[in-house]
């Protein structure tokens, strides 16, 4: 027998690299004649570049960058997947909530700037391509500071920069490509309306044109009622008067782009992901907005490991509603049913019916938690009790 362990992290508790090696350990343990794989998971949010380093192989490059605050620096960095030539850049990491004490919470005066040098520095590693985890982040200001640090320009009525922020989008009048010689290296840029500025083949005879990819798992566009601010500003500290401010200037800055670039994003599912990063790298970068978690399936050769397979048990904190919507429980379900596996989930606690998540192919659901434990005192053992879930599981009948 094969199985095949898939799980995501387990928030505030577990990496996802531990709870696969907890349940891999138990499983072997408990059936030695077993076949267990391990291949880590995420769904582009927090942690998806350790993730993949571990499941692809890989080295973290540090770098050190402006922080969700301009006054702060930080220690960031990337991940290099050298087989691919690509980037992982985790914005969280350069521009996310967890840098900032809940007091400095603003959405108005956080940027994604440090994100933006992230890129200029896979940019320069010579990466072919970027794949851009955007969870976890402080900001809403459309993607915007990234794009500075890549060499564009956002002018005001005088003609001077505007400042940094999801407060300072309203000042924008005009938009401004890197020019070129000056700036980011332009395989991620283009001109207005869509027209390609110099390629980097052009600049420098050893590179290709290098594409982003922005994993994410909502739908969401950039304004509105299910916009950025509205849905996520409050979570990173906007009131309700600054979430009007921040909804009103992300569709300013829609509108600048439309009209200078010939680039629709307003309404683009998705584009509201990351406060609006995802509609500024599509803008600015070039880039394609794709399911985080396919994404990951693609680079850490889950489908080469189902093939074979005849279990995979996947899982992740708290198993409900949200988990069966682009999160990692469905996309390892959805391989796993191409591939003819049987799929078990264990999870810190499961809020879903048999009846229920028996319809997207899942056989069996175990949690973790102990109806008398408090949630703290869960979290506070996690490992015992991933450890005993997964003895269950090995232990029944698996035919």
């Amino acid at each position: 027998m094969k199985i095949v362990v898939a799980m995501d992290s387990f928030k505030g508790s577990l990496t996802a690299v531990r709870a696969c090696e907890i349940v891999a350990d138990a499983i072997r343990r408990q059936r030695p004649d077993a076949i267990v794989a391990a291949r880590p998971m995420a769904d582009g949010g927090e942690g998806t570049a350790v993730t993949l380093m571990a499941a692809a192989g890989g080295e973290w490059v540090p770098v050190e960058v402006m922080g969700p605050l301009p006054e702060m620096r930080v220690n960031a960095g990337f991940v290099w997947l050298p087989d691919t030539r690509a980037a992982v850049v985790e914005m969280a990491t350069a521009s996310g909530l967890p840098l900032l004490k809940p007091d400095q919470y603003n959405p108005l005066k956080t940027t994604t700037y440090g994100t933006g040098q992230l890129i200029q520095a896979a940019i320069e590693r010579g990466a072919d391509q970027v794949l851009l985890a955007i969870g976890g982040s402080a900001t809403v200001d459309g993607g915007v500071g990234a794009a500075m640090a890549l060499g564009w320009r956002f002018l005001d009525s005088d003609g001077r920069d505007i400042g940094l922020g999801g407060g300072a989008l309203s000042e924008i009048r005009e938009i401004l490509p890197p020019a070129d010689g000056a700036g980011a290296p332009c395989p991620v840029t283009r001109g207005p309306k869509d027209e390609r500025r110099a390629t980097s083949d052009e600049r420098r005879l050893d590179r290709r044109p290098m594409a982003v990819k922005v994993l994410c798992d909502v739908d969401n566009p950039l304004c509105g009622e299910h916009g950025a601010a509205r849905v996520y500003g409050p979570q990173k500290g906007a009131t309700p008067e600054m979430v009007e401010i921040l909804d009103a200037n992300l569709a300013h800055l829609a509108e600048r782009i439309k009209n200078q670039l010939g680039e629709n994003i307003k309404d683009l599912p998705g584009s509201g992901a990351a406060g609006g990063l995802a509609a500024g790298a599509v803008a600015f970068m070039d880039a394609r907005l794709v399911s985080g978690v396919d994404e990951v399936i693609a680079q850490n050769g889950l489908c080469q490991e189902l093939a074979d397979a005849d279990w995979v048990i996947t899982g992740e904190g708290r198993f409900d509603t949200q988990s069966l919507r682009g999160k990692v429980v469905s996309g390892v379900a959805r391989a796993a049913r191409e591939a003819g596996a049987k799929v078990a989930v264990i999870a810190g606690q499961v809020h879903l019916a048999p009846e229920v998540y028996h319809r997207s192919g899942i056989e069996v659901a175990l949690p973790c938690k102990r109806d008398s434990m408090t949630l703290n005192q869960a979290l506070t053992h996690a490992e015992i009790l991933l450890r005993e879930a997964a003895r269950k599981f090995a232990d029944a009948d698996l035919r």
